[in-house]
């Protein structure tokens, strides 16, 4: 799974899209368990990292660190 490294405020697409109709997902919490917000209604998410990283299909855009 190396293909799949995220890191805090990556947009990520997940398997399934959200129930608003948008499949982008900003990541705004790391820990035990990963935040992820809906980029089209700006609903949030709280999941385990385990099942997270089984839900998630790829990293659309990455962050950029300044």
């Amino acid at each position: 799974m190396t293909d799949k490294e995220y890191s805090l405020n990556d947009v990520v697409q997940m398997k399934k899209p959200h129930p608003c109709g948008e499949n982008r997902w900003r990541i705004i919490r790391l820990g035990m368990d990963i935040r992820i917000k809906c980029e089209g209604c700006g609903h949030s998410v709280m999941i385990p990292r385990r099942r997270f990283e089984t839900k998630m299909k790829k990293v659309l855009e990455k962050h950029e660190e300044e």
